[in-house]
């Protein structure tokens, strides 16, 4: 099982059960882990931001994959080949779009990480970097998300050995690191 850590400065790290966890600025779609996480649309046929760059870094053969997947729910996940990507797989994440709080979007959204966390194990991918899923477009308040996503991986992490030694929450910009710092401390992960 491979477990290639991105060459990217962390923002905090911490350790979580076997597995290394950091927060980090960069583009995702440069990153050597083993997979990486995209915040698909429920298509996967690409969109823009997260999606939109990892479908263009990709290359047409992601494309074509991804049309022979059927699509995918809110909530869950499913994964490709990298292609021209640095990373080997690319897991397609589907979260909610953001109606208030009150249509189950704090479950789904965990349930993307659930679901990506489940994928990288079965696929014995020993990385993975997570974007911030829900936050552009669909509109997800992001703290709340980052707060999500922290703590999901880590309870994940935590309680089942997926054989994943490297979790990085990759961070386009710096309000959304800033937030994932805040979510290892609020969690007592710093």
């Amino acid at each position: 099982m491979s477990a290639a850590i991105p060459a990217v400065s962390p923002l905090i790290t911490a350790v979580v059960g076997a597995a290394r966890l950091d927060v980090c600025m960069a583009d995702i779609t440069t990153l050597t882990a083993d997979t990486i996480v995209n915040a698909a649309n429920r298509s996967l046929l690409g969109g823009g931001g997260v999606d939109g760059a990892i479908h263009r870094a990709a290359g047409p053969d992601l494309l074509a994959e991804c049309r022979t997947l059927g699509g995918c729910e809110t909530g869950s996940a499913k994964i490709t080949r990298g292609y021209r990507l640095p990373a080997k797989h690319v897991i397609h994440a589907v979260g909610p779009v953001w109606r208030g709080g009150a249509a189950g979007e704090d479950e789904l959204l965990a349930s993307c990480y659930r679901t990506a966390l489940d994928l990288a194990g079965k696929h014995r991918l020993g990385s993975i970097a997570f974007p911030a899923i829900s936050t552009g477009v669909y509109g997800f308040p992001a703290d709340r998300a980052a707060r999500i996503a922290v703590g999901t991986v880590a309870a994940e992490l935590a309680s089942a050995d997926r054989g994943i030694s490297y979790v990085a929450f990759c961070c386009f910009a710096q309000g959304a690191a800033d937030h994932h710092v805040a979510a290892f401390a609020d969690l007592g992960l710093s």
